[in-house]
């Protein structure tokens, strides 16, 4: 239990010297790296190699996730398209937002550029990127540095009756707190068990809360790299960010109980390590709408479309078999393209010649079509 002088982790004599019970998290390494296993034995036998659009898939996850966590949605298409133009893909809108693609490249950068070293600069040119303009919501906030003298708590609770969660290191010791932190970064490297690594970069990080802002999804971007280093894959497979999103209450709660314990994270560790293993269980749902997509894209490999085509398919596609609510119509085709109806009737009469479009069963006097899904 901390004493009043040792009310945080970080203001403990022995930090950041952090410690856990192996014979507690053991069993839970060996079901992680089993479920890892399975997941790629699987992709290898779909010959789902994640190719680039089912990259893409699970970029657009994973960006609208991690700031999701922080209360924050993003616009899906405007994510979808960045995500397309960064990879090059075909389907990518001409609409720029700027916040966007801060995210989406903070999130790319940390998987396909994970063998790069990791820097100060490194580190303040992703907090650039998360706010281009300046502001957290109303709030100007210091951009790409360090945060200011002002005390960073986390705060829930009215005014008058707030109630203090964590309470981080003061400023005038980032920078030494942050040079230990990326010394450890290089040194740990192949040297700690690549799980248990990216658990304990992503509490530490945390409770460093170097960044006015933005810190949770830096050290979520943080925790993919560390699994990138750690499986070799610059294309990620499963949506870390996704299943803590959805167990958001408990994440919070562990990571209170955690800052104000010990520095024996064993606790954090087993709740990082169970939270691994229902994200690969539930990439199934990401995987199944991949593996379509490919399929599709593979049976049509040969057919000439035109990228308006290829837009609406592709959201079609995105939305799963019959999750297109109320299926594509002229009205909706002309919407999506900013045709006119008479040119969304063409072109979908087009893809209802060569196969791919279907109608709807009981038309009645509303058609409706949907793609013509592989087995």
């Amino acid at each position: 239990m901390a004493t009043e002088s040792h009310r945080y982790v970080w203001q403990r004599d022995d930090w950041p010297l952090f410690t856990w019970r192996s014979d507690e998290i053991l069993d839970l390494l060996g079901k992680c790296r089993l479920a890892q296993g399975r997941l790629l034995c699987r992709i290898s036998d779909l010959g789902l190699s994640l190719d680039t659009q089912a990259h893409a898939d699970i970029v657009v996850e994973e960006t609208i996730t991690t700031s999701g966590i922080e209360g924050e949605q993003l616009d899906v298409r405007s994510v979808r398209s960045s995500v397309a133009r960064k990879l090059g893909l075909p389907s990518a809108d001409h609409y720029v937002d700027r916040h966007v693609e801060g995210v989406v490249s903070v999130v790319l950068d940390a998987t396909m550029n994970h063998d790069e070293p990791l820097t100060v600069e490194r580190l303040q040119g992703w907090h650039a990127g998360l706010f281009p303009t300046g502001y957290s919501g109303i709030h100007q906030i210091r951009v790409g540095a360090w945060r200011g003298d002002q005390p960073m708590r986390v705060v829930s609770g009215p005014i008058g009756k707030e109630r203090i969660h964590f309470e981080a290191p003061p400023a005038e010791r980032i920078g030494q707190e942050m040079d230990h932190f990326l010394d450890w970064w290089h040194s740990s490297k192949g040297n700690i068990e690549g799980l248990v690594r990216a658990a304990v970069c992503h509490f530490w990080f945390v409770t460093i809360h170097p960044f006015e802002d933005g810190n949770g999804r830096i050290a979520r971007a943080l925790t993919d790299m560390a699994f990138a280093q750690d499986d070799g894959q610059r294309q990620r497979y499963f949506s870390m960010s996704s299943q803590i999103m959805r167990e958001r209450n408990s994440y919070y709660d562990i990571l209170e109980a955690s800052q104000k314990g010990t520095c024996d994270i064993t606790q954090w560790l087993v709740w990082f390590l169970e939270c691994f293993s229902r994200a690969i269980e539930n990439s199934e749902k990401v995987l199944s709408g991949i593996t379509a997509k490919a399929a599709f894209w593979r049976r049509h490999a040969q057919v000439s479309l035109s990228e308006r085509q290829r837009k609406v398919i592709n959201r079609l596609l995105d939305a799963g078999q019959g999750g297109f609510e109320g299926g594509l119509t002229t009205r909706k085709y002309a919407s999506m393209t900013r045709v006119s109806k008479p040119t969304a009737y063409r072109e979908i009469s087009d893809l209802l010649k060569r196969g791919i479009l279907r109608f709807n069963p009981g038309r009645g006097r509303s058609v409706s079509y949907d793609l013509v899904w592989p087995e």
